[in-house]
């Protein structure tokens, strides 16, 4: 939770009591705050939104609860397409909205490279109420014709920030081209850069901006350390670290450097794998659902293989190699101390070099303490 006094219930939000089952079954007991902030103006007001909170603060169930109940299931046409950055979060936030629906003749569907795309074309026949994609495949259905979007009710960008910083513009300004005139466009992101706030005015007419907690970037859950260590010692001091309890994710520099240290910590009997950009997207799922099923307790990725990664119960990170800038170590950390739930992030750097990293984290409005536990 964002704030620790926040007391809002679902049930005073106006949703079904459809909703309130499948919340339920979710095991949620209370609304996050932007949920809590969305949900009331989504069922009642015919406006655009944009919504700011940052990452792990459940801004999916924010869209999809108010808006999976303006769904017509009798109708088969795509009323819902919600675009995501990255191929992970295509798939975590299609399986996040079909748990909660409330009626099981909505159907949802992730689209998105690296798979074959008859499969996808035929699932579209048949038709798909909410599509969730990456806005290369949503446009390449497009200008094949495999896809419409005549009867679009809502156009929801999802982590807006991380797709103007991988250069989705373009292919969202051809997407929209598809889209009818009254559909109703939502935008949610962690952060609120200049280049966000002009796509809102470029895609969107009268809109309303909720932002929840902006003045605090880095969660009170995550713990911030950072050890001094020579490169030399860096896989011993990681060794020190993977105890009983840990499933965590380690970030290093470069897809040489991710390999080289799942190799090493798999050779001293840890159960580890690596995530990074030469994997096919068959490998990076299965080795993500391992990790998710708790058969792997180490991810070694890429800064770009873990984009948009939303995955619980990250009990720490270890920035193996130091983030570049200031908004690298918040998407970084922001991997663990997700919806309430503590975690730990730890910085390698070499000894004399902690102010840089200091001042990054000041930056990002947090504070980072020295550790000497796995010493």
């Amino acid at each position: 939770m964002e704030n620790r006094d926040f007391k809002e219930s679902f049930e005073n939000l106006g949703l079904s009591r459809g909703s309130l089952e499948s919340i339920k079954r979710k095991g949620f007991e209370r609304p996050t705050e932007i949920q809590a902030a969305v949900i009331p103006v989504l069922l009642k007001d015919d406006v655009d939104l944009v919504g700011q909170s940052r990452t792990g603060t459940g801004k999916t169930a924010a869209f999809a609860l108010p808006v999976l109940e303006k769904i017509d299931p009798s109708e088969r046409s795509v009323q819902v397409l919600v675009l995501t950055p990255t191929r992970e979060l295509a798939i975590q936030v299609s399986d996040e909205i079909r748990s909660l629906r409330h009626d099981g003749r909505i159907r949802i569907m992730p689209i998105y490279g690296g798979q074959p795309i008859g499969p996808q074309i035929g699932e579209l026949r048949r038709g798909v109420h909410v599509v969730v994609g990456t806005p290369g495949r949503i446009l390449d259905h497009l200008r094949r014709g495999t896809l419409e979007l005549d009867g679009l009710r809502y156009l929801i960008l999802d982590e807006a920030d991380r797709m103007l910083d991988m250069g989705f513009v373009d292919d969202i300004d051809r997407i929209i081209s598809y889209t009818p005139s009254n559909r109703r466009t939502l935008m949610f992101s962690a952060t609120m850069p200049a280049g966000v706030v002009s796509m809102a005015r470029r895609y969107m007419g009268r809109r309303k901006v909720l932002r929840v907690s902006e003045d605090k970037m880095i969660p009170d859950e995550v713990e911030q350390e950072y050890l001094e260590v020579e490169e030399d010692r860096r896989i011993d001091a990681l060794s020190d670290i993977i105890r009983p309890g840990f499933h965590g994710i380690v970030f290093c520099r470069t897809k040489a450097d991710t390999r080289e240290v799942a190799w090493e910590l798999r050779r001293r009997g840890f159960r580890a794998w690596t995530l990074n950009g030469d994997m096919s997207q068959q490998a990076r799922e299965k080795t993500l659902n391992r990790f998710r099923n708790g058969r792997l307790d180490v991810l070694v990725a890429t800064d770009v293989a873990s984009r948009g990664l939303d995955i619980r119960g990250v009990s720490h990170v270890v920035n193996y190699s130091p983030p570049e800038n200031p908004k690298d170590y918040l998407h970084r950390i922001g991997r663990t101390g997700r919806m309430g739930i503590r975690g730990k992030a730890i910085t390698f750097v070499r000894p004399g070099e902690s102010a840089v990293l200091r001042r990054m984290v000041r930056a990002v409005g947090g504070t980072v303490r020295e550790s000497r536990a796995y010493e």
